[in-house]
């Protein structure tokens, strides 16, 4: 009797134990990977519409509240992912809003990015893979330059520069001297810069380097000696250029002659000025400025000024000598202007 009684006891305490099991299975067969928490994506959102090819960006995603402390991950698509790549999720850390996540241009073409999150969505606007702008060359506009004299420089982009247009990184070591930067307009691809160079005894090599969008390009010039005499200068005032005031009661000109920029095929021994108006004084000096000019009331008309003028106008000329016995032809200024000042009866 006493063991029938504990074989069903013991059955029943098997059917107990298999009903309770089965219960738990059910129970836990339809959990969620993570728990709803009423959290929806809220926004997908990255600066600009473009990315390089080959480039990146940062995109990011935005939740309708924080996280919970476990995180959340946002699964991610793109709607073209041969043109724009994204990651397969990113996680928002707990107590966080938004999350960044990189956006890679791997060909041309555009796409939306897409996130997803607890049965919402969002999608962001079309993003455009574009040609990374770059440096493509720089030209110049001869092979070689006599040094001292100016040569053309052409900087040419991959692409057309970006709306805030593209700076151009520019460098070149003596003899020559390039501006530090220019500026390539938006929509263009090219500009043209004006390189500096330096009168030379010899021919030396010299490279231009332009550099933008982490391309740089070269061109390679050759600077070389004059052949020829050749007179360059300026006339600077006080306070402006081309203009002389008259001082010292007409006998001085208050302003500088500067013929530095000269070359020649040898060193050049002599700078010979003549300036005047009505007649001319000439002065020979063995080095190439020509300060506070000596000056006669003879040189200039007699008084008023011309009608509607404040000043009167003069030539200056000049004309270089080298040790070679090689003479400049002359290289004039006709409108320099004169302010009298009070002198010479004006």
């Amino acid at each position: 009797m006493r063991t029938f009684l504990d074989r069903r006891v013991v059955r029943l305490l098997a059917v107990t134990l298999a009903i309770a099991g089965g219960a738990a299975c059910s129970s836990n067969s339809g959990s969620p990977t993570q728990p709803s928490t009423g959290i929806s994506v809220a926004s997908v959102s990255f600066s600009g519409t473009n990315v390089a090819i080959g480039g990146t960006a940062q995109g990011t995603v935005r939740l309708s509240a924080a996280a919970p402390s476990t995180g959340a991950i946002v699964a991610l698509s793109s709607s073209n992912p041969a043109a724009i790549g994204v990651p397969a999720s990113a996680t928002v850390q707990g107590g966080a809003d938004s999350v960044a996540f990189t956006i890679t241009g791997v060909s041309a073409g555009s796409a939306t990015i897409r996130a997803t999150f607890n049965g919402s969505s969002a999608q962001s606007v079309a993003l455009t893979a574009t040609q990374a702008v770059t440096v493509l060359s720089v030209t110049l506009g001869s092979s070689s330059v006599v040094g001292g004299e100016p040569i053309q420089a052409t900087v040419t982009l991959t692409a057309p520069a970006p709306a805030e247009g593209a700076v151009v990184t520019l460098s070149g070591g003596d003899p020559i001297s390039a501006p530090p930067t220019v500026t390539v307009p938006a929509g263009q691809v090219g500009v043209t810069v004006t390189v500096l160079t330096r009168a030379v005894g010899g021919d030396i090599p010299a490279t231009l380097t332009a550099s933008y969008g982490g391309g740089t390009a070269s061109a390679s010039l050759s600077v070389t000696r004059p052949t020829v005499a050749r007179a360059v200068f300026g006339v600077t005032g006080s306070t402006q250029t081309e203009t002389c005031t008259l001082s010292n009661d007409g006998k001085t000109l208050d302003c500088v002659f500067d013929g530095s920029e000269s070359s020649a095929p040898g060193k050049i021994t002599s700078w010979e000025w003549t300036y005047g108006a009505i007649t001319s004084r000439t002065e020979t000096t063995t080095t190439p400025v020509l300060d506070k000019p000596a000056f006669d009331c003879s040189l200039i008309p007699p008084a008023p000024l011309p009608a509607g003028t404040g000043w009167l106008t003069m030539a200056v000329s000049l004309k270089v000598r080298d040790e070679l016995g090689n003479v400049s032809a002359a290289a004039t200024h006709g409108d320099v202007r004169i302010l009298p000042q009070g002198s010479c009866g004006y």
